[in-house]
This record gives C-alpha cells, structure tokens and sequence, in this order.
C-alpha cells in the first residue's frame, strides 16, 4: 500500500449529524494541499448514534476514508491514540469532527512544516458559541497548567494540530494511559509554531465536555506532567505540623500557668482542620498511586473491533495496533481474503 503525504486523524462521538459535512470540507481541503495523497481515519470511539453506520458509508463510497470502531467507548484521548497507530502518512493532522476547528487551517499548517516546522497547531484566539463559565475555566485551566508543568504547554490550545512522521512516531511509543496528547507533543520538543484562528460553534450535536469530564481531564492534564501538587501537598503537611507544635506549646504554656478553661470548641476545630488536610493530603497520594496501578497492568490503551478501508471490513487482531506501519500494511495483504 503506497505511503500518503497525509493522514487525518478525526476522533468522533455520536457525530452522525455532522459527520457527512465535515467529510466534504476535510476531503476538499486536503485534496487542494496534496492531491491524491491523503486518507481520512475516522474513528468511532463507541458512539451511541448511528455515527458508526455512516463511516462505513462514507469508506464504501471515498477509498480516501478509513472507519475505524473502537470495542467501546475510551473517551477522546485514546480515540485520537487509536487513529494515531494506524496512520500511514507522512504528516498526521489531529481533528475533531464537529467543524469548531476549521479544516480548511490544513493549507496554513502544511505551509508551516514546508517551512521547516516540525509540528504547527491551532491557538484560539475567540471561541465562538462558548459560555462564560467555560471560557473562565478554560482560561484558569490553561494558565494553572502553565505554572505547575515542568514542560512549556501553550495555552488556548487543543489537540488540532499538524505533525511530522518523526514526531508521530515519538508519540506512538509513549504507552502512558492518562494521556494529554497536547502536553505529551509539547514534550517531545522541536519547532512548534503556532497559527491563531477563530473557532466556530459547533455545526451539529452537544458537547462531549461537561464539567465532570472537563474536571477529570484537567486532572489527568497536572498529574502527567507535574509534581507540583505534589510538593504542595509535602509544604501543607510542614506547615500543618508546624502549628500542631505550637498549638501544644501554646496548651502546655496555659496548663502550668493554671489558665486552663475546659470547652470543646477549639478541639474540635483543630481535630476537624488537621483531618480535613490530612485527607486532601492522602487524596493528592492516592491520585498519582492510581495512576502508578494502572500503568503497571499493562493492559492495551484500546481494542479496535472492525477497519473499513477501500469498501472492506477488517477484523484485525488485537495486538494490531502495536505493529509498525509496515506490518499493519502486511497485515491488511494478509487479511485480503478474510474480508467479512
């Protein structure tokens, strides 16, 4: 199978309204930046809609357009990881699917690696339909990661970028499974440009991102790529230990000095301070330790279930995604004639 010039990488979660247009505006953009050269990997990270269905329709009529089904739902990031492993081109776009982050940046961002660029990325400079609340914690979010990451992240930024084959293989054998693929690119290095753009309002569905999933990615964001939280948590228990030790010298001070006035007040609001921190301590440990059992079992990152490509179905077996491009392209010639 020839090598493209370009893969797209498109993450989507029950995206069905909106998954034919966005088909239409990436196609057209990338035909105008390579030509023939490109193919499309849209991934289904189990989506509860008919998202699924029209993939495959798109790859039995476009031999450009690749549906790749997740076994379930792993959520946006491993989505991405998934599309990743699998992409043959030369340089790898990351997008997603509800056309807020404009395909047609693609000319800009090839004109950046033409350039001598290894990665180019997209930075937000409004974003359109979005509420206060979301902008205002968007905005905290990205300057609190600024000041505890050990590794530069650019603030107003998202996974929509443009990278190099070098690049894309440094991150496909980065096997961490709490990902935050923008934080792990930024960490990888070389030059990386930004390209300002106004980001649209969504063209169809909601958004994936409610507070809950927005708290956990921002989680997920700081214990991957700092230990801030936990030296903080080492500072607290000094300081904490700290006035303990002048609380007793101030009670031993009052007791030989007969001043002693029985209550119950100042005991439970210290008891209740020094638990509640104690706590918050052993949550910040328990955060990175969860963290340090997961990766240790080692389990796959995703089980793909089918590929359509060039208007067959695939069920590549489960290691498939950990085999180099070369192997997978053996393995597609192998599968020929096991096409379901």
């Amino acid at each position: 199978m020839p090598t493209p010039k370009l893969s797209i990488v498109v993450p989507c979660y029950d995206e069905e309204k909106g998954l034919a247009e966005f088909g239409k505006r990436m196609s057209r953009s990338a035909g105008e930046a390579v030509g023939d050269e490109y193919e499309i990997i849209l991934v289904d990270d189990g989506s509860r809609d008919r998202t699924w269905a029209v993939m495959s329709e798109m790859a039995r009529h476009d031999h450009h357009i690749v549906g790749v089904q997740l076994f379930r739902n792993h959520g946006h990031q491993l989505a991405v990881t998934a599309g990743i492993s699998i992409a043959r081109g030369e340089r790898v776009m990351l997008i997603d699917a509800d056309l807020q982050d404009p395909p047609e940046l693609l000319a800009e961002m090839m004109h950046a690696l033409d350039s001598g660029a290894d990665v180019a990325y997209g930075r937000r400079t409004i974003r359109g339909g979005e509420t206060r609340f979301k902008l205002a914690s968007a905005a905290l979010f990205y300057r609190a990661l600024e000041r505890l990451s050990a590794v530069p992240i650019p603030r107003d930024t998202g996974d929509f970028r443009l990278m190099s084959r070098r690049v894309v293989d440094a991150l496909t054998i980065m096997p961490e499974r709490h990902r935050f693929i923008r934080g792990m690119v930024s960490w990888i290095g070389g030059r990386q440009v930004s390209i300002p753009y106004e980001r649209d309002v969504r063209f169809a569905g909601d958004s994936k991102y409610p507070l809950t999933k927005m708290f956990r990615f921002a989680v997920d964001a700081i214990t991957s790529f700092s230990t801030a939280p936990l030296r903080f948590a080492t500072w607290l228990g000094i300081l904490t230990s700290g006035l303990a030790f002048l609380l007793i010298l101030y009670t031993v001070a009052r007791w030989m000095t007969g001043q002693v006035i029985p209550g119950w007040a100042s005991s439970v609001v210290s008891s209740s301070l020094f638990a509640g921190i104690q706590l918050f301590v052993l949550g910040i440990m328990g955060e990175y330790l969860g963290r340090l059992v997961e990766e240790a079992k080692g389990r796959p990152l995703f089980i793909i279930n089918a590929i359509d490509r060039n208007g067959e179905r695939y069920v590549p077996p489960v290691d498939f995604a950990n085999l180099s491009v070369a192997e997978q392209n053996l393995m597609f010639d192998m599968l020929e004639n096991r096409a379901i």
